[in-house]
């Protein structure tokens, strides 16, 4: 239920009025119908705010966001709200009347695809699936993919550079972004909305933007870039004894395939199980091994020479001990099938009790070797504890997660042995080369975390960097920094 304008404070109020002519009104909620708003997706922070308001132009994002810089007010970017780390909660020390979060899922005033570009401009507001289908409207390719995509919206995951299954062929949110229009902290507008892939005119101002988690403007609009879309593309399961083996498959593939394979993706037997406890369902291939591997291939082409091409490799690999058994899908069906299994494992895990959960990354030739040691570490520190490993193993990103001995109470487990288990396994990844977060980003989550595992130089410059930018320090305070 919309709160009506006279119930905000004057001073919002009048921001919000300000931009209420036509037929595009700015929402604000407060009260019960905004607690959706004021809890992370994993249900670990509720904050609170004075209002929700949901601004549906980028005039109207301006409005909201000078009168938050006159009024002193702390402004939280959310898009869809799906963060894993807490980085657009509100208030969580306070009563929340000193903070405003400005939700931008309505923001959808634009929608251009620009086909012979190749590019597609549209507001922060659309999900990503939407984005995926303007995409594929215009005949082409956009092929960042998450499990929340129906969800989540293509601002927030520029704010967070997202990765998702496909940065091994297409890299992450970063690369496929050209441009950006932004509103900064003292409410001008930054346009960079450019399509350009060639653009050398001084700092690219974009990439401050993209990964700041809100900390340093709020997007409106996005250029991205689009591909050809796949004709032909092949999904097949391998059974790995190893981490060592799936890597030795990986760089195979990569030698034979390069550009067109789309997608490794690396799990553990453990991890699977869970899947078929909660889900059902059953295991592509017949071998027992310890480890599985979800490969993708694709072409632009719409002939068999790939399926031809995987096969052949098939053969090779396992004869050359690459991998223990193969099945590629023989329809869409059984493809999805196979692509479910891994995207339930987060879910299957969550039905478990609540989880310790890492998202790391580490060159891909340190992770056998990171795995061999910070593994046998955890399972000295802690008998019986339950690892859930699974991840993007093309680009070097471990979901690194887990579950409390069968038969103890998680939160109590949690309790007691989360930082511990945090420490060892952050200190092995520093140790190996590895990046405490791969693709979730810090938020409130990793916040504190960060000092001890970032070069202090690069901590006092993006300090400097939120200092020039938001001397109020009033655009998403306390994340991240």
């Amino acid at each position: 239920m919309k709160t009506p304008i006279d119930q905000l404070p004057p001073w919002l109020s009048q921001a919000v009025s300000a931009q209420e002519a036509g037929d595009s009104p700015t929402l604000a909620l407060t009260g019960e119908d905004a607690k959706p708003y004021l809890t992370d997706w994993r249900k670990r922070y509720s904050g609170k705010a004075l209002a929700v308001v949901f601004p549906r132009t980028t005039a109207a994002l301006q409005s909201i966001v000078k009168a938050c810089v006159t009024n002193g007010v702390a402004m939280v970017p959310q898009g869809g709200n799906t963060g894993l780390v807490g980085g657009a909660v509100g208030d969580l020390q306070g009563d929340g009347s000193n903070t405003l979060i400005i939700n931008t899922s309505r923001l959808r005033e634009t929608a251009v695809v620009d086909s012979a570009n190749r590019t597609l401009s549209v507001s922060a507001g659309y999900t990503l699936l939407e984005v995926q289908q303007l995409a594929e409207q215009a005949g082409l390719y956009f092929p960042l993919s998450l499990a929340s995509e129906g969800t989540c919206t293509i601002g927030g995951n520029l704010a967070t550079n997202a990765g998702g299954t496909a940065v091994l062929r297409y890299g992450n949110t970063r690369e496929l972004t050209l441009g950006l229009q932004a509103v900064m902290p003292d409410g001008a507008l930054l346009d960079s909305l450019t399509g350009l892939r060639k653009n050398n005119t001084g700092y690219d101002l974009r990439h401050l933007l993209i990964g700041a988690e809100g900390t340093l403007g709020i997007i409106s609009t996005v250029t991205l870039r689009l591909f050809a879309k796949p004709k032909t593309t092949l999904t097949a399961w391998l059974g790995v004894n190893d981490a060592q083996q799936a890597v030795g498959a990986l760089n195979s593939l990569l030698d034979r395939f390069d550009a067109q394979l789309t997608a490794f993706e690396w799990m553990q037997q453990d991890a699977l199980m869970l899947v078929l406890r909660h889900f059902g369902g059953q295991l592509p291939v017949a071998a027992q091994t310890a480890g599985h591997a979800l490969v993708e291939l694709s072409s632009p082409h719409a002939d068999s020479r790939l399926a031809e091409a995987f096969e052949s490799w098939a053969q090779d690999a396992l004869q050359g001990n690459l991998a223990q058994d193969c099945a590629i899908a023989q329809n869409l069906e059984q493809a999805k099938q196979m692509w479910a299994l891994r995207e339930n494992i987060s879910e299957a895990q969550a039905r478990e009790g609540l989880n310790v959960k890492h998202d790391v990354s580490l060159p891909v030739s340190s992770i056998p070797g990171f795995l061999d040691v910070n593994l046998p570490r955890l399972q000295q520190m802690c008998p019986g504890i339950r690892p859930v490993i699974f991840g993007h193993l093309g680009d070097g990103n471990l979901h690194y997660n887990f579950s409390c001995p069968a038969g103890e109470d998680s939160r109590t487990f949690l309790a007691s042995m989360e930082s511990v288990i945090n420490e060892a396994v952050l200190n092995d990844v520093q140790n190996f080369g590895g990046s405490v977060s791969a693709e979730h980003g810090i938020g409130l989550l990793k916040r504190d975390l960060l000092p001890r595992y970032k070069d202090a130089t690069a901590i006092a410059v993006m300090k400097s960097v939120k200092r020039a930018l938001d001397p109020l320090n009033l655009m998403n305070p306390g994340k991240v920094l």
